[in-house]
């Protein structure tokens, strides 16, 4: 028998699968984030499908991640640092690319609120193990 969605569940339901595509092509598209996209993907997936929101907890790769998001609000540091090693190298292309000046000025001031952001966010708590399991009932 077929699972009958509300017309709100199927808008989060494609949502969630088209973030997880998007994060799916950050992992080899450069420039391209993977993270949010597969929070954004968590969020959507509690409200629309069971199965998916279960498979992204248990990614191997992917899990630890939005579970100490989801937990803590924590960004793993390997996170950050790739993270505003990303935002610089992106700088650094469009300043070789030769943008203007007075748009390179408003994009640096957003990688900075970016970047501030990221920082200031908590890194993982001293007490995580990233291979515990999850419960999905929290």
């Amino acid at each position: 028998m077929a699972v009958r969605r509300t017309p709100s569940q199927f808008l989060y339901m494609t949502l969630a699968y088209g973030c997880v595509g998007f994060g799916a092509a950050g992992v080899v598209v450069p420039l391209l984030p993977t993270t949010p996209f597969l929070l954004v993907a968590a969020w959507a997936a509690t409200r629309s499908s069971p199965r998916l929101r279960w498979w992204l907890y248990r990614h191997p790769r992917y899990g630890p991640t939005i579970r100490a998001w989801q937990r803590h609000r924590a960004i793993p540091v390997a996170a950050k640092l790739t993270a505003c090693l990303l935002l610089a190298f992106s700088w650094v292309t469009l300043w070789v690319l030769g943008l203007d000046g007075r748009i390179l000025t408003g994009l640096t001031l957003f990688f900075l609120a970016v970047a501030t952001f990221i920082l200031t966010r908590p890194s993982l708590p001293a007490d995580h193990q990233p291979s515990t399991p999850c419960n999905l009932n929290q």
